[in-house]
């Protein structure tokens, strides 16, 4: 009997390795073009994808064309930077033996990552405002979500794992795979622990990422943990409040539009332009009759505008604040435009990478983080109920009950974009809630 891909899809708890964690099943429910494979590494740092592409190239081969066929696409695209030299020789060695699998090589730029940006650089389709990349015909998938469709497929496996790259100020930088549910200090120790008495540590990539505690879990989403000084300006930038923000947009602002001239969605055409929406500030209007503040939900947050910002502002921060008032006030997303073309000066205004982390001070920290292999057991994981986007899941598991490794815990009754939810351990069940099913072996 032929097997169910979707289902088994749902069944294993595959949700985007990176970013928001979309439900994979929902994403493959659907007929598609093109197959794009996100292999660019967008944040500075994160060294996940571009080894397990190295590693694991066959396995990444055989499931995008099982995706491939299953979605019925004409061709699939493995996008990914020059810079990968090994995972690029690996996979052009076999390539050849798959029929229309491409690889697509970009310049170190940032956020070359982000899905928007990714199908515009391997297809030359441009998502309309506020849309998804179905609209062009294409779905985007992860690297590591592809490999685990592939052990769910093949071997039967569950998502009960994750790849963490770990760097910053600890004693070993490395890329670690590790159980869904295990503290932030027990991945850090991993590394040798931190080499600062007192620090910080980013969740994600130095750009998008968030500030997390020692107590916090790894979760299916969870992709680089950076371990930084407390008075690192990174640091500084996450913790400044949006009082802060607007008062230094008031004062500061020379509304010179260069945060507008690197946004990467200004660039594909879309009608965003930061430099504008930050006049409300200053002037409590955005000073232009044919934008509304409405544009503010055509913002990626990829932080991009703070670093060409000559004064250190943070756009962003307020299109952030503005997308959760209006939500809250249940004012919709209107925008639906979709462009002509791309900026005239698109390919010249792409942001490099290099000079990203020189502006973000991390130039120290950016080195190899080699995959390494361990073989720590752990005394209990702390399961969270929602991991991404979504509905969360409900356990089916309570208090006292012995569970296995790979045991499904918990599940979305109802098929609101939700997955199911395994264990990491072999162990009993100390506590449920709400938020979490506690496990201890």
């Amino acid at each position: 009997m032929e097997k169910d891909l979707t289902s088994i899809i749902k069944d294993a708890g595959i949700v985007g390795a990176g970013g928001a964690g979309f439900p994979t099943h929902v994403k493959l429910n659907a007929k598609a073009e093109y197959l794009i494979i996100n292999g660019a590494e967008c944040e500075p740092l994160l060294r996940v994808d571009q080894q397990l592409m190295a590693k694991e190239s066959r396995k990444l081969l055989d499931v995008i064309d099982l995706v491939k066929k299953h979605i019925g696409a004409k061709v699939a695209i493995i996008g990914l930077k020059s810079k990968y030299k090994k995972a690029i020789e690996n996979i052009e060695n076999i390539i050849n033996e798959y029929e229309n699998i491409k690889i697509h090589k970009m310049p170190n730029f940032y956020p070359a990552g982000d899905e928007q940006v990714l199908v515009y650089e391997t297809t030359k389709k441009i998502i309309p405002e506020g849309s998804i990349p179905l609209s062009v015909g294409a779905v985007v998938l992860n690297v590591e979500t592809l490999l685990n469709i592939y052990d769910a497929y093949y071997n039967d496996l569950k998502v009960i794992n994750k790849y963490v790259t770990v760097t910053g100020d600890v004693k070993e930088k490395i890329t670690v795979n590790v159980p869904i549910g295990i503290s932030i200090k027990e991945v850090i120790d991993l590394a040798g622990g931190s080499t600062l008495k007192e620090f910080v540590v980013i969740n994600g990539g130095p750009m998008m990422g968030k500030i997390v505690s020692l107590d916090d879990v790894v979760t299916k989403t969870t992709k680089g943990l950076i371990v930084l000084p407390k008075e690192h300006s990174l640091v500084r930038s996450i913790n400044k409040n949006i009082s802060q923000t607007l008062k230094e947009a008031k004062t500061s602002c020379m509304h010179c539009s260069l945060c507008s001239e690197v946004c990467p969605r200004n660039l594909l055409g879309h009608n965003i332009n930061p430099h504008k929406l930050i006049r409300i500030a200053s002037y409590s209007s955005i000073c232009d009759t044919k934008s509304s503040l409405t544009t503010a939900f055509l913002c990626c947050e990829c932080r991009l505008c703070e670093y060409a910002c000559v004064m250190n502002l943070q756009p962003w921060k307020l299109h952030s604040n503005l997308k959760k008032q209006m939500s809250l006030n249940n004012i919709k997303n209107d925008n639906n435009n979709i462009p002509i073309d791309v900026h005239p000066f698109r390919e010249y205004k792409r942001y490099p990478v290099s000079k990203l982390i020189s502006k973000l001070d991390l130039s120290k920290y950016d080195e190899n983080a080699d995959i390494i292999n361990t073989e720590k057991e752990f005394d209990k994981v702390k399961i969270l109920l929602n991991q991404h986007i979504g509905a969360s899941a409900t356990p089916i598991v309570k208090k006292g009950d012995k569970v296995l490794k790979g045991q499904l815990i918990a599940f979305t009754k109802e098929d609101k974009l939700g997955t199911s939810i395994h264990s990491s351990i072999e162990g009993l069940v100390k506590e449920v809630n709400e938020k979490y099913v506690l496990i201890e072996r």
